[in-house]
């Protein structure tokens, strides 16, 4: 038996690459394998509840049958929603009666589970628990996936928040904080990738209202290989166990090809075995 106990588990998101990490997770389903806490952002929080509801198959259906059948992705939804997905599809619609999201089983986990989000306010990260509420559970899980510009500002708690991958894409210092000097880390990038060095630059009539996001956007790239580079080290140095895609990554945050899709999810049900071999 794997031993878990004491070791958090860290989701990183990436949009539509999360299907990576909808097949470790149905790998470690189908073994049993379950953290004490686990943190997630963005796609990786909307993977990480089905982990933690219990919902063998339930993400890679939502990701890749779903979209084969309802396309909710696409310029069309923002031209007419300012929304590249459909998010009252795939929030609404999908956990109340396409695929009923088990939230008796969600709220009866005895195991820890946060979703990160970015304050517009404040341009920081914000972590949230929610087991008693499913309307707040669907709140946060949206904000933590509202991509910046393609997707609106959504709100928790009538606070405007924005995708948590603004700055905290890997929250692994948050799991740190939390107690979990241990971690296993689901990542969405190869080993190596990193982003752009030069500052983003966000056009002057974009959040105007919010210049805390328009700071921390310009910051996004260094921050995320910041993140990057230390998950290498405390993987380098046995305090990290990462599972990431090994073959060249040829899906796009906002990937429509199902068949790209399906490679993904199974390179990552492949990939999760090598949990067998953590050691810390």
């Amino acid at each position: 038996m794997i031993q878990t106990e004491n070791i958090g588990l860290v989701l990183e998101g990436g949009g539509m690459r999360g299907v990576f990490t909808c097949g470790v997770l149905d790998y470690f389903m189908d073994n049993n394998i379950y953290f004490p806490y686990t943190i997630g952002v963005s796609a990786g929080a909307c993977n990480g509840l089905s982990y933690i509801s219990r919902q063998r198959g339930r993400a890679k259906f939502s990701n890749i049958d779903l979209l084969k059948k309802y396309n909710y992705i696409g310029f069309w939804h923002y031209i007419k929603k300012r929304n590249i997905m459909d998010f009252d599809l795939l929030f609404h619609e999908f956990p109340t009666h396409i695929i009923p999201y088990d939230y008796d089983t969600y709220f009866g986990s005895a195991n820890r589970f946060e979703m990160v989000t970015t304050n517009c306010l404040t341009g920081e990260a914000n972590y949230f628990e929610e087991k008693t509420n499913p309307e707040r559970v669907i709140e946060i899980a949206k904000a933590s996936s509202s991509l910046p510009i393609m997707c609106p500002i959504a709100y928790v708690d009538n606070i405007p928040m924005l995708d948590g991958g603004i700055v905290d894409s890997i929250p692994i210092e948050r799991a740190m904080e939390q107690g979990y000097e241990k971690n296993v880390v689901i990542l969405t990038r190869n080993r190596g990738y990193r982003k752009e060095k030069k500052d983003i630059k966000v056009p002057s009539f974009v959040y105007r209202k919010y210049p805390a996001i328009r700071e921390a956007l310009s910051n996004r790239n260094k921050l995320y290989n910041y993140q990057l580079e230390l998950i290498e080290k405390l993987e380098d140095q046995k305090l990290a166990f990462v599972i990431r895609p090994e073959k060249t990554i040829e899906v796009d945050r906002i990937e429509k090809n199902t068949d790209k899709l399906e490679a993904l999810y199974n390179e990552g049900y492949e990939l999760a075995s090598t949990i067998k071999n953590m050691r810390f």
